[in-house]
């Protein structure tokens, strides 16, 4: 399918921004690309221009979003929005909403911005790899003190948080994301506590054998080939932090490998599989325009944590997936369903690294960012307590420490470049189960299709449901037209205390 152009008989006021908006939007595209070449293959030594190109790149859209041609037409289409249809009506909603986020902010300090946010990401993996904090904190507090100036130019009479917040979740309240957090930490709590001191011993048959990268590259492949990736438009790397990266027409996933679990990197690149699955299935047509982009970051982390938890960790899975395991990898002749099924999805509570997190101790992950994040945002603790502060977060949640910073504070790559991005990954697995949970009353037997690796059916429900729509609507408007009721935690809760507690025994 080809990019179309706004229809003819629509607005020339329309038509002019459409015409505008698309010319930003590539340039951004663009400046992904150059983010995931970053990432993946650039040498290392390639750093310092790659932040003065991103930086420019930004400077450029920036100049564009905020010149007189550019809002002259967003004005014009706003006047003439009678005559747009309720679709075009929302583009040019969602086109202000990026407008009035951008036309306050001084140039040069979004170009600084960028120029930060791009050498962080050396800085960091170094930092990481270095169990250095003093080496990333000074950078901290730069980029922290960047987002705030720019919170102050976007919204001046908001606390600078909620600012960045709104960056990933428009529309989710942070009231609402709190009042889901606190029903979270009430239920998953106990839950937790409980299956450390009742439950059944599950599986562990990965334990005490290594496994080459090359087996589990191919093990990966296999996966993403089985669930339908669309290798004309994507393509699988590794990188020091799982991410994707693209458009509906280019749209690459990474994983990273651990020799001692080759679950990590499987379970890893199913879920970019389900960011994957986003990008493509946007609508080609609009590419450019808010109608052919994702929604939020809590609707991508949706579909992520849908194929990894609601398909990739399910028994039915398992059952059709083993033979590929038992191909690529050694030593696991004998390896029942049962036991790849309870292997996939034990509790690790004393596990230090979110992306490596089961279903259940995941989110006090999430929660203890969020926490940290907000406080050092709000001024209410120096950099320097990071650290600390973490470490008494993570034995309060989980019952651990970490012995430093790499496997702690510095685990993720998200403070390299911004604030307020935790959230999307809760709110996207509660969305998750609201989603499943409304697929399997219009789809028959889900699992018996994936038993089968029928995966289609799951992905169409999520194209005509979710992807097609772009940024027609409103998250919570987009939650009620898909699942008819508005995002609740409720599924969430159901799914995971029915599951674990079958899992363990209790």
């Amino acid at each position: 399918m080809s990019i179309e152009e706004p229809p003819e008989d629509a607005p020339e006021p329309y038509r002019d921004l459409i015409e505008q908006n698309r010319r930003i939007s590539y340039l951004n595209d663009a400046s992904g690309v150059l983010g995931w070449d970053q990432q993946v293959t650039m040498p290392e030594g390639g750093a310092p221009a790659r932040s003065k190109q991103l930086s420019a790149l930004s400077a450029v859209t920036h100049d564009l979003m905020t010149a007189d041609e550019f809002e002259a037409a967003l004005v014009a289409s706003e006047d003439v929005a009678d005559d747009l249809d309720w679709r075009q009506q929302a583009a040019v909603r969602e086109i202000r909403r990026s407008y009035d986020r951008t036309a306050d902010v001084p140039g040069d300090l979004v170009e600084e911005l960028s120029e930060v946010q791009s050498e962080n990401q050396q800085i960091w993996q170094e930092a990481k790899a270095n169990d250095d904090f003093e080496l990333f904190a000074p950078r901290l507090e730069t980029l922290r003190d960047l987002s705030i100036e720019r919170a102050g130019h976007i919204s001046p009479d908001q606390p600078p948080y909620e600012v960045l917040y709104e960056d990933g979740l428009p529309y989710i309240s942070r009231e609402r994301t709190n009042e889901i957090f606190d029903r979270l930490k009430e239920e998953l709590v106990p839950l937790i506590d409980e299956i450390t001191e009742n439950g059944d011993e599950l599986a562990t048959p990965y334990q005490g054998q290594e496994y080459p990268e090359a087996d589990q590259r191919a093990l990966s492949e296999a996966a993403l080939d089985a669930i339908g990736y669309d290798r004309d438009h994507g393509r699988l790397d590794i990188s020091a932090h799982p991410f994707t990266s693209g458009t509906q027409f280019d749209a690459r996933v990474t994983t990273r490998y651990k020799p001692e679990n080759p679950m990590d990197a499987l379970t890893a690149t199913i879920h970019e599989y389900g960011h994957a699955s986003y990008m493509l299935g946007l609508p080609k047509e609009h590419y450019g325009t808010p109608l052919g982009q994702s929604l939020s970051s809590g609707v991508h982390e949706s579909q992520s944590r849908f194929w990894e938890n609601h398909v990739g960790r399910t028994k039915p899975f398992w059952e059709f997936f083993l033979p590929k395991v038992k191909e690529h990898l050694d030593g696991v002749d004998d390896l029942t369903v049962q036991e790849a099924y309870e292997a996939v999805n034990r509790i690790y509570p004393n596990n230090l690294i979110r992306v490596e997190a089961d279903e259940l101790t995941y989110h006090m992950h999430i929660i203890l960012r969020c926490e940290i994040d907000s406080a050092f945002v709000a001024g209410e603790i120096e950099v320097d307590e990071i650290p600390e502060l973490w470490n008494e977060k993570m034995e309060e949640y989980l019952g651990v420490t970490p012995d430093g910073v790499g496997e702690g504070c510095l685990q993720d790559i998200h403070w390299s470049s911004r604030f307020a991005g935790f959230q999307g990954y809760t709110i996207g697995s509660v969305l998750a189960a609201q989603l499943d949970a409304a697929m399997r009353e219009d789809i028959s037997d889900v699992d018996g299709k994936i038993r089968n690796g029928n995966f289609e059916p799951m992905r169409e429900w999520m194209n005509e449901n979710v992807h097609s729509h772009g940024r027609a609507y409103k998250s919570e408007d987009l939650i009620e037209e898909a699942t008819g009721e508005p995002l609740t935690a409720d599924y969430f809760l159901d799914y995971v205390n029915e599951k674990f507690t079958d899992l363990y025994g209790l």
